[in-house]
């Protein structure tokens, strides 16, 4: 290792455990661990440019360990991105661009929000579909524009994780060899070492899904890493390259110890850690000579950049129709032809709205062929195959359709990965009762402004005969409170419509759409749909002497329960409202319109939780739903026997009034 190399390692190091020891708060054993491997890999193999962070064929960078963020945020500070030594010194404080765990779109140069152990893993086996899927669109016989590796550096925490699992088996499976993780293999958790609860040889684990499995032997040769990201490169496998690191490397008392994961050093182990590297220099000092080396390659860097940039010059001169859709795949924008297809609204007969789903999500894929997605073995259930558009596989990397087997953590981690990556509009889909399994992934879509379409369908306990352990109750009203999403329940084929345009308009956040099992009557006019709530069926005199509230498959029910009511001289208003959030979001004049103040006797009909619609229903509403579990029984009956009938909708009516 060459004096200088040894000074910018050393610049991580240091950078690293004087923050976290400002900041009172924080991990300093990863950066000072991994310190070298990082420096090797960003310094002789990541392709990026402060010039330009969002590059398009840039290499991806993911510190899935997100706990040690100042590894990269030391990394951002002497790679030139807009990361000061004054925002090293603000670590973890209000405002900072420094916070605790690396956060996507409040840091530049950060590809991913980390922290959620595993999660960064799976979404770096997203960025490398989207790469894969990418090249096999654009690159042609002699001109390859789409060439780009995806990094991560992941601890034992990681490993260890279900959702990282899920993703690096189907990794194995689609061959993507342009992943490589190193391994940050120091055998340290919070509790004490991996010997107490991880024993099990992660190298044999990872052979066994089918991936390159390469060993370093020190951890401070940069010589021999080099060696080994080179040999990834070559392989035509996802790589796992182990290095066997010292947390808190450098630490007099505290090395290969639990006590440097998670909490600062000490002023006087910090200063004894100096001593003991022979660093003489202040708190938050960089040597000159590090920045003035770190100039150059921050130019090599560039280079590759601008020799791209002029590559895909040619390269737009030479092939204008690729380049057309390279521009249309990267913009968020929809197709005016998509929002003006009738076929999204051909519906005549009834239908369940997942049956609906499934032809509106074809007609979307004729306008939208960048649209990359699947279902976690439900494509059939789910009816989210796009019929044209192939199936994305090792040998046939020009297919839209992902299947990611029974892996719903998996999958939701790996669709943020593709939608942060960039070139497509991504969708996941299962049964409602399984977002159980992605919430986390679904909140960090939210956290990250990622627009994820998560497809549900057998919405209710209507679902019928499968029991109580896939009937959502509580699934809606839960994902309802994460913030920055947008959950949609269409009441027939046509709210399906508006719910999937509605989704692909939403472009700063998740949507989920709940979609049912049964078929559902077609309503006639659903035009104020798009803005979340509206009235469907309106009442005969000047003024609704109650209105009936409700989304999905229990519109139609209040429809025929307002034609009874009618037989006993109750003018009622229906309300259906598909969205919430999208409802809340209205003007006030627009919400007094559909929900008057003055009309207190409100009634909600929703087959889940009544949780929540006290904010609809007020203080003389009542709610009918389900606040206790499902049973097995076929889905008429369920409703039947859970008071989703015409007769409990009129007895609740009469009861207010």
């Amino acid at each position: 290792m060459s004096k200088i190399d040894s000074k910018v390692i050393n610049s991580i190091r240091f950078m690293s455990m004087d923050a976290v020891q400002k900041a009172n708060s924080g991990h300093p054993g990863l950066p000072m661990g991994t310190a070298t491997m990082a420096y090797t890999l960003w310094s002789n193999h990541l392709n990026a440019s402060k010039n330009d962070p969002n590059w398009t064929d840039r290499d991806r960078f993911v510190l899935s360990a997100g706990h040690g963020s100042m590894l990269q945020y030391s990394l951002l500070h002497l790679f030139g991105y807009d990361v000061s030594m004054d925002d090293i010194k603000n670590f973890r404080q209000w405002g900072s661009k420094t916070p605790g765990h690396p956060e996507y779109g409040h840091t530049e140069g950060v590809e991913t929000t980390t922290g959620p152990l595993g999660q960064g893993i799976a979404n770096a086996v997203g960025m490398a579909m989207a790469e894969k899927r990418l090249a096999a669109e654009f690159n042609t016989d002699d001109m390859t524009i789409v060439d780009h590796y995806t990094y991560v550096i992941a601890g034992d925490g990681d490993m260890m994780e279900g959702v990282a699992s899920e993703a690096c088996s189907l990794a194995g499976h689609l061959k993507l060899s342009k992943l490589i993780v190193l391994y940050d293999d120091n055998k340290i958790t919070i509790d004490g070492t991996t010997d107490i609860a991880f024993t099990e040889d992660v190298g044999k684990r990872f052979e066994a899904y089918g991936w390159e499995v390469l060993e370093s032997r020190n951890s401070e040769d940069i010589e021999e890493l080099n060696d080994l990201i080179e040999m990834a490169k070559k392989s035509d496998k996802p790589t796992l390259i182990k290095v066997p690191t010292t947390i808190g490397y450098g630490s007099p008392n505290k090395s290969g110890q639990s006590v440097a994961h998670g909490a600062p050093l000490g002023d006087d182990e910090i200063k004894l850690t100096r001593e003991n590297m022979s660093w003489e220099h202040e708190p938050f000092f960089v040597p000159e000579d590090v920045y003035t080396h770190m100039e150059k390659i921050i130019d090599e860097k560039d280079a590759k950049r601008k020799e791209w940039n002029e590559k895909f010059a040619e390269y737009r001169n030479k092939y204008p129709e690729l380049a057309e859709k390279w521009d249309r795949w990267h913009s968020l924008e929809l197709p005016e032809e998509l929002l003006n297809d009738e076929e999204l609204f051909n519906f005549d007969k009834k239908i369940a709205t997942r049956a609906a789903g499934g032809k509106i999500i074809n007609v979307i894929a004729k306008h939208m062929d960048n649209l990359f997605g699947g279902s976690a073995d439900l494509a059939g259930s789910n009816k989210t195959t796009m019929s044209n558009a192939g199936d994305f596989q090792d040998e046939t990397p020009d297919g839209n359709n992902i299947n990611f087997g029974v892996r719903e953590h998996g999958m939701g981690a790996i669709l943020n990965g593709i939608s942060l990556h960039g070139g497509f509009r991504t969708f996941g889909a299962t049964f409602l009762i399984f977002s159980n399994y992605m919430r986390p992934t679904i909140r960090l879509s939210a956290l990250m402004n990622q627009p994820v379409v998560y497809v549900f369908t057998h919405d209710s306990i209507a679902l019928g005969e499968d029991g109580p352990t896939h009937q959502p109750i509580e699934q809606l009203a839960a994902l309802r409170t994460i913030p920055n999403t947008k959950v949609f329940r269409p009441a027939d084929a046509k709210e399906t419509a508006v719910a999937w345009i509605e989704a692909l308009k939403n472009t700063d956040g998740p949507s989920v759409l709940a979609l049912t099992r049964q078929g559902l009557p077609i309503l006639e006019d659903v035009e104020g749909s798009h803005k979340g709530g509206y009235i469907v069926d309106k009442e005969k005199g000047n003024s609704p002497d109650a209105i009936l509230i409700a989304t999905g498959s229990e519109v139609s029910l209040a429809m025929d329960a307002k034609k009874e009511l009618e037989k006993d001289g109750i003018d009622a208003r229906v309300v259906s409202i598909l969205s919430w959030e999208l409802f809340d979001k209205q003007d006030e004049n627009y919400k007094e319109e559909i929900l008057p103040k003055n009309i207190t006797k409100r009634v909600s009909i929703e087959a889940g939780t009544t949780f929540g619609w006290q904010k609809y229903i007020g203080s003389e509403g009542k709610s009918i739903g389900i606040d206790s579990f499902g049973a097995s029984a076929p889905g008429p009956e369920l409703m039947d026997r859970f008071g989703f009938n015409i007769e409990n909708v009129v007895k609740t009516v009469k009861e207010i009034i």
